[in-house]
């Protein structure tokens, strides 16, 4: 059987706390490509590049943040933002991708802005998949602000039904699969800096200031983001997902990865 990626583990330690690291990866001669999941998601929401001719022999690697899939952490109270920053970076030094293309889903997609407003020089070009870049991004996150509980398996429990039953495609898909995707322990570090980060971090001057190429990608359920004439206008390129919500990657996924494959050629 030939193996179109290897399934590496990366260990180290991100503010003290150790964490084992389960990734995907592939080496290539072209230019390098970093994906990092959304909240609920894994690393093999992008285990399709392989199928796409677009990006052959573009090396990449896409990994299971701490708390979340096969990706061992220590300490799940600490998993906030800047640790999601933290782990990026110690994974990017051990497949040693000096310059990559960026391209980050929701929680992903914040943790790629922290990222590259960090290390702009690093970023070829950022995919910013309805990542967080203002207040009003927080319609997943700031639930735990607005429907809290004392313990987090049954604010986990609550998350989920509402989730299930939200009117937007694939949310009863993207539910279905929370409990295993997620340590409900690692929930309310990652909510509570993903609302803090969207309300007082200056996220549309960081994502706007970026000095390479940068595509925001939303379903059209979300066409009403009342950013998106703006950002436009700053020189950030638009790519609507049609029949989609949030997720692009599972109700949409050809006319995501063909969009991303444009938007990388076009930007060198």
């Amino acid at each position: 059987m030939s193996l179109e990626f290897t399934r590496p583990r990366f260990s180290f330690t991100v503010d003290g706390t150790a964490v084992d690291v389960s990734a995907i990866h592939r080496d290539g001669d072209k230019a390098p490509i970093v994906f990092l999941h959304g909240f609920g998601s894994t690393k093999e929401d992008y285990a399709d590049i392989v199928r796409y001719a677009q990006f052959d022999g573009h090396p990449f690697v896409a990994y299971d943040a701490p708390g979340c899939g096969e990706t061992v952490c220590a300490d799940l109270s600490k998993i906030s933002i800047p640790f999601l920053v933290e782990t990026a970076l110690a994974v990017l030094k051990r497949v040693a991708f000096d310059r990559f293309h960026l391209v980050g889903h929701s929680m992903g997609g914040l943790t790629a802005l922290m990222l590259a407003h960090r290390h702009p020089e690093r970023v070829l070009s950022f995919t910013d998949i309805e990542g967080n870049i203002a207040p009003e991004d927080c319609f997943l996150s700031r639930q735990i602000v607005e429907h809290p509980r004392e313990d987090a398996d049954r604010f986990f429990d609550d998350f989920i039904e509402r989730t299930r039953h939200a009117p937007a495609y694939a949310s009863a898909l993207y539910a279905a699969s929370l409990r295993h995707k997620v340590r409900a322990e690692a929930v309310s570090g990652i909510f509570r800096s993903m609302v803090d980060l969207s309300d007082n971090a200056d996220l549309m001057e960081k994502f706007l200031g970026l000095p390479f190429p940068r595509m925001f990608m939303y379903g059209e359920q979300n066409a009403s983001l009342s950013y998106l004439g703006p950002i436009r206008e700053q020189g950030v390129e638009l790519a609507e997902i049609p029949h989609c919500g949030h997720f692009p990657m599972y109700s949409n996924p050809v006319l995501m990865w063909n969009a991303i494959a444009a938007f990388h050629a076009r930007a060198g």
